[in-house]
């Protein structure tokens, strides 16, 4: 290690510590202030303590003094004014209950029919695929067939120009 690279692993390893302290300071603080504050007050309870104060205070006020209006309101006057309301609250627990299934039901009906229509486009698309994929393999076999006969003409050619290149020789010919 160089000099220069020392100096910011250093520097990132003081941040880092910092950080570290700052944290568990910041986390187990608020415990220790109490505890020490509790310690101080057990100390306290201890010594011995002053008298209970007499308070002359008034009683608290109570929340329908606070609010009258909220005594009038009950919960069976809960919108008896809107008829939609009152003929849902007035349904037994068994029908709420089947209509709940058969909204149950309605939505896996949707969820089925939007599954079926996904599944019949993921058909269409694979045998789309497939067509271009037989597509593909027919031209490369015709292809490898093609590469096949040009290697055999080309064997048959070298075989044909090497007899010849033999007899041109035998008859004088001093080429390459």
């Amino acid at each position: 290690m160089t000099g220069g690279s020392r100096r910011p692993t250093a520097c990132l390893r003081w941040c880092l510590v910092t950080f570290a302290v700052v944290s568990a300071l910041c986390v187990s603080g608020p415990a220790l202030y109490w505890k020490i504050k509790k310690g101080f007050f057990n100390l306290k309870r201890s010594l011995p303590s002053c008298p209970p104060c007499v308070c002359d205070c008034p009683p608290p006020l109570s929340l329908l003094q606070i609010a009258p209006g909220l005594a009038n309101l009950s919960v069976t006057d809960c919108g008896s004014s809107d008829p939609d309301l009152k003929k849902e609250m007035e349904k037994q627990l068994v029908d709420l209950l089947t209509e709940e299934l058969k909204l149950q039901d309605a939505v896996a009906l949707e969820h089925a029919q939007h599954m079926n229509a996904t599944l019949a486009e993921a058909r269409r698309v694979a045998s789309q695929y497939q067509g271009e994929a037989d597509k593909c393999i027919a031209a490369t076999e015709t292809c490898e067939a093609a590469r096949q006969h040009a290697e055999a003409l080309l064997i048959r050619e070298k075989k044909v120009t090497s007899l010849w290149e033999r007899r041109a020789r035998r008859l004088g010919w001093e080429g390459k």
